[in-house]
């Protein structure tokens, strides 16, 4: 007889091998094809809502590891709380507007094209880059509406943007001057906060002397008896900018710090006495290697309003001027002299002190245009870069006795993020959003009373939140009622909000939504009928796009008054695109899916300065509230090496070619097994370790499915009560790890989610329970209740392993759940499994921890005589047990069952007489005399008991011929 066709072996088609990188893109085909997403949202109806807010990525370009990383996240996110009963959809999104894209129509069609084409280029290219992404997307396997994406660009999502600028021009918050904006050349515009990154740089940092202009005045401030105590002499200043110096205006002393009057042993060409601060004395005169002494000392408040000459002013007329002493709390003595010189048009601090001592804006010297070049009328360097006029400006400050000492600094500097070159802050006409300003309205209690309703429920919910104060006042209590995930960004949020400078809305290029302003041409007021005009403009930009402001008739709106009028060329910042998809999409094109305040935003940790940072802001202004209840920050990615990625050192890692040859499957699970909070490292060698992770849950998986393929729950499952003990215990443990998973997944903690599904699958199942149930899987009776018994623990199992698993391994969970319940249309319309509760469960579960602990003693020992030769597999062993009285009791209460857990042919339990009451287990083993048993491989003295079945044991005869063995425990 062939006893291997007589056993239950298990049988399933779902294959080892889980050939992801060619199975995976049918499945995505499947979801589109079946409507998967509209199918969980009719599945969802009417449960409570979640909203995670995605964070557009931007349309140009294929997506990388950090946007992989990005996604999957939000994908576990959106699935595990639909898993988990709420109504969680996810609306996908793209930003469209900007920068980048015109860089890149400008690459492909050159520069100076008509405002028109431009838009009409830009708006093509976007649109092909949003489809390149989104096929990216969907291959990760991120289920949401990808037939209904919101876009920045789409004409609604631009015409409410122009709205919602309305609304804030409205309550105050909007205001034009000129100011010092962050400036970038190659971009010809001003750039945001978040578009600032830095780099090193090299330039000539020179200590400049400008010569006294009131002698009497600093004889007095230092307490001399007149002006011939005062020799011809020079305050000194410090800079790492000398292409500013022609823009000098002033002169900034701290009004505490001491200023020393120094006579000199060496007169220079301003002359023999020099100002410093009396702390930088010493290594200043050693730095310029000249000799002095200290004739007199003063605060610097003693020198407020002293003047000096401009250092170049013997060099050219145009320089014939003072510039005066002006008090800065930010004047610092690290490095220097302690005199700081200040060019208000290049400066922010230098703009505020000099406006606050009553500089006027028409007064301001401001030479350098838009592309970086000095303008023609400036003397001496007229028409020069200024980065080719610092060498100039050296040599024409040496010329005119001025320079002290120059030399090459190397220092960190403000870098546009796209061009990665070099930019300035720049005094230029812009608008603003005031952080401090009073805005109209005292108080918005509606948006209050939406958020504070929204938060209610929630854990831990906050007070109720105030919206009265300024933007900055409203921005930080909203950051006091956001939770953070990790919890350090709530201070680096509060920082940069506590810190910020005003926001600069307007940027001067093309393929932006429209400042949609009519200004004076003589006085730049805004036309009193503002409010009215911008909502004429949305409804034609709601039926045509931007192009319509392009293409507008200024008559066509303003009639007899247009003479007088002119239309405002300026684009709102990019970041005011995204940060207002609050408004533009949770409350506006998508307000029927998603709701305001989002639950989650979820973005890369840099979003704190850009997207997070933005749409606070502007939802505070709009609404007196945070957009968010929660913030979600993850790293960056690096390599195996902690390097961060660069083509140039050749260590990037490719999603689409990861997807390609392992599979997206194996991306979702290192994304999922990583510590997100941190940088996330990836290489080939951290990928093959994943691998086999997935290995090992596909094998789990499939040995689940294989010993269930038989089983219909409805007609053969065993009642809870008459389980096998060991059954109930494996459900009580399930039911145990769901809920720990799912409170994991609940707080966005996925790796240790993950090492718990994983420790479940290697350790649980497949080191204890599974290896222990194999033989009475296969063994028993197929009908028989030992049998079935442990069919329905796994059925349950297997229901809950695969919801849980289905939010990071959803290909996998997917082509699982076909097989478990075919006629399903996907598995993300399901709720996590509800499995059997146990009434004894923690007495239970007590119970087998200690028979796993002991158990784990007798492998060991097993392991031990196996290795020195005295049996060949555990089943050749016959072990006798003497353990302590509480040990005694728990392996006694299993009778015969006992070997099934030890896997021996027998297993004798003895009291422990030699022992204490705490005594270690003592294992003895022996070789088995007897004959193995060609069905169950047991060593049994019975085996050829029945002549007609000579090669078997009793049991197996009794579970083929008769009523099948008795067991009860395992």
């Amino acid at each position: 007889m062939d006893y291997k066709k007589s056993l239950n072996l298990p049988d399933t088609p779902f294959p080892m091998r889980g050939d992801l990188a060619k199975r995976e893109p049918q499945w995505v085909k499947a979801w589109e094809e079946k409507r998967v997403y509209q199918a969980i949202r009719a599945a969802c109806a009417g449960r409570p809502r979640f909203v995670l807010h995605d964070g557009p990525p931007y349309a140009n370009g294929d997506i990388h590891i950090g946007h992989a990383v990005n996604k999957i996240l939000k994908d576990i996110i959106v699935k595990s709380r639909t898993l988990a009963g709420f109504d969680a959809p996810y609306v996908p999104g793209w930003d469209c507007h900007g920068m980048p894209i015109e860089i890149q129509i400008e690459k492909q069609f050159g520069k100076g094209l008509p405002v028109a084409e431009v838009q009409a280029k830009a708006r093509a290219y976007a649109t092909e880059q949003v489809a390149r992404q989104k096929e990216d997307f969907k291959r990760l396997g991120v289920l949401g509406d990808w037939d209904n994406p919101y876009l920045t660009m789409n004409y609604r999502n631009e015409a409410d943007e122009l709205r919602a600028l309305g609304t804030i021009l409205e309550k105050g918050f909007v205001f034009r001057g000129l100011k010092p904006v962050n400036w970038c050349f190659d971009c010809g515009s001003a750039l945001a906060e978040a578009e600032v990154e830095y780099a090193d740089k090299v330039d000539p940092a020179v200590d400049v002397a400008f010569p006294f202009a009131d002698k009497a005045g600093l004889a007095k401030a230092f307490g001399l008896a007149g002006a011939d105590d005062i020799d011809d002499g020079a305050i000194v200043i410090w800079t790492t900018t000398p292409w500013t110096l022609p823009s000098n205006q002033a002169l900034n002393l701290h009004p505490e710090f001491s200023y020393a009057l120094v006579r000199t042993r060496l007169a220079g060409p301003y002359g023999t006495m020099l100002i410093l601060a009396e702390e930088r004395v010493e290594s200043c005169l050693k730095a310029w290697d000249i000799e002095g002494d200290v004739v007199a000392t003063c605060k610097g408040a003693a020198l407020d309003h002293m003047t000096f000459h401009h250092p170049l002013a013997k060099a050219a007329k145009g320089y014939e001027r003072v510039s005066t002493v002006y008090l800065a709390d930010y004047v610092t003595l690290d490095t220097g002299t302690g005199i700081v010189h200040a060019a208000p048009a290049y400066g922010v601090d230098d703009f505020i002190i000099c406006k606050a001592n009553g500089i006027k804006d028409s007064d301001i010297i401001s030479p350098v245009l838009a592309d970086g070049v000095y303008a023609a009328s400036l003397p001496l360097f007229g028409g020069q870069k200024i980065w080719d006029a610092n060498p100039r400006i050296v040599e024409a400050l040496e010329a005119a006795g001025t320079l002290m000492k120059v030399e090459k600094y190397k220092h960190s500097y403000m870098h546009c993020w796209r061009h990665k070159t070099p930019i300035i802050f720049r005094a230029t006409s812009q608008w603003f959003a005031g952080m401090d300003v009073q805005p109209h309205e005292t108080n918005v209690d509606d948006a209050a009373a939406v958020r504070n309703a929204a938060v209610a429920d929630a854990p831990d919910a906050p007070s109720a939140l105030s919206t009265r104060g300024t933007l900055r006042e409203r921005a930080l209590a909203g950051i006091e009622h956001t939770q953070f995930f990790p919890a350090w960004g709530k201070a680096r949020l509060h920082a940069m909000i506590a810190n910020r400078p005003d926001w600069t809305l307007s940027r001067q290029r093309q393929w932006g939504v429209p400042m949609a302003f009519f200004v004076h041409k003589e006085t730049g007021a805004l036309h009193p009928r503002t409010p009215e005009l911008i909502e004429a403009v949305a409804k034609l930009i709601d039926a045509s796009g931007i192009e319509a402001w392009q293409s507008l008739d200024i008559r066509d709106l303003l009639g007899d008054e247009a003479d007088s009028y002119e239309k405002n060329r300026d684009t709102l910042d990019v970041w005011f695109d995204s940060g207002t998809t609050h408004q533009t999409v949770l409350r506006g094109s998508h307000a029927d899916q998603l709701a305001f305040p989002a639950d989650l935003y979820l973005e890369g940790s840099d979003q704190h300065r850009g997207w997070f940072h933005s749409s606070l802001l502007t939802s505070c202004m709009l609404n007196g509230t945070p957009p968010y209840k929660a913030l979600l920050t993850h790293g960056f990615v690096v390599d195996g090496q902690g390097r961060k990625m660069s083509k140039s050192i050749g260590n990037t890692v490719v999603p689409q070619k990861v997807s390609g040859s392992l599979g997206a499957e194996i991306l979702r699970l290192w994304v999922a097994t990583t510590d997100y909070s941190g940088e996330l490292s990836i290489s080939d060698e951290i990928l093959k370790r994943v691998v086999e992770s997935y290995r090992r849950i596909r094998n789990t998986l499939r040995f689940l499915l294989a010993n269930v393929s038989d089983f219909d729950v409805t007609t053969q499952a065993v009642a809870n009560a008459d389980l096998f003990e060991i059954d109930r215990y494996a459900l009580a443990l399930t039911a145990s790890m769901q809920k720990e998973v799912d409170a994991l997944y609940g707080r966005y903690e996925f790796h240790p989610a993950t090492a718990r599904l994983l420790a479940f699958c290697s350790e649980d199942l497949g080191s204890f329970y599974l290896d222990i149930l194999k033989d009475r899987l296969y063994t028993t009776g197929v009908d028989s209740t030992a049998r079935r018994s442990a069919q329905t623990a796994l059925w349950h199992i297997t229901q809950t392993l695969l919801k849980l698993m289905a939010p990071i391994l959803s290909f996998t969970a997917e082509e699982a759940w076909a097989l478990v319940k075919p006629e399903a249309v996907t598995i993300f319309t399901e709720t996590y499994h509800v499995v059997p509760a146990q009434a004894d469960s923690d007495a239970l579960t007590a119970k087998w921890q200690r028979i796993r602990q002991l158990r784990a003693d007798v492998t060991r020992k097993l392991e031990e005589v196996r290795t020195a030769g005295g049996i060949g597999s555990s089943l050749q062993a016959e072990i006798d047990l003497y353990a302590n009285p509480d040990d005694h009791a728990i392996l006694s209460s299993l009778g015969d069952d006992l070997r099934f857990v030890l896997i021996v042919s027998r297993a004798t339990v003895h009291a422990d007489t030699d022992g204490n009451a705490n005594s270690d287990l003592r294992v003895d083993v022996t070789p088995s005399s007897a004959t193995k048993c060609e069905r169950c491989w047991h060593w049994r003295d019975d085996v050829g008991s029945d002549p007609q079945l000579p090669e078997i044991c009793g049991r197996c005869v009794s579970n083929l011929e008769g009523p099948g063995e008795p067991r009860v425990a395992a």
